[in-house]
């Protein structure tokens, strides 16, 4: 007979939270999979049983077993089945940068050129000393969080008769209403 190295035992209110999860159908699809295993595991199904059933890997069975059997009591069902927050890298742009690139796009282009470029707007950045080195990528990542009002700024035009705003290279910016009534 196999045993098993970290035992799932649920009480009555863990196995009512659980089955309420799973009944629910609003949690996310990893979080009621979790639920599954926790409820299988606690009725002494193998791993290799549950994984099959679930459709998923028996490392996976395992490590939510593990997370659950770690735990402190009062916490073994939010570390079985929630992840723990990842940290994620830090924005290469703090919010000084990201208003200078803003106007920077606002402003004029470079003589010689209509437009700026994305990587025009990453060199620039680095000759004001706003930044040691940021890619263009950065640069479009950054821009496309702010509205397009605040990038375009001056760029938008309304043609007369025609009852739309329109971006200076003719891209449509939305509808206007006639007569003063708000969008």
């Amino acid at each position: 007979m196999r045993t098993k190295q970290f035992r799932v035992e649920l009480s009555e209110a863990e196995r009512a939270e659980l089955l309420l999860l799973v009944g629910r159908g609003t949690a996310p699809v990893r979080t009621v999979r979790r639920a599954h295993i926790l409820l299988a595991a606690a009725d002494d199904l193998f791993d290799a049983d549950v994984a099959a059933t679930l459709h998923t890997s028996e490392a996976t069975v395992l490590r939510v077993r593990r997370r659950f059997a770690d735990a402190p009591p009062g916490e073994r069902r939010a570390r079985a089945l929630y992840d723990q927050p990842r940290p994620g890298a830090t924005p290469k742009l703090d919010a000084k940068g990201e208003a200078t690139l803003v106007a920077l796009a606002c402003s004029a282009p470079p003589g010689g050129r209509a437009v700026w470029s994305l990587q025009l707007l990453a060199d620039r950045l680095v000759e004001l000393h706003v930044i040691e080195a940021i890619s263009d990528e950065t640069v479009r990542r950054t821009l496309g969080k702010k509205p397009a009002q605040a990038v375009a700024g001056g760029a938008l035009v309304h043609r007369a008769g025609r009852g739309r705003l329109r971006g200076a290279p003719g891209g449509r910016a939305g509808p206007l209403r006639r007569g003063g009534q708000p969008a």
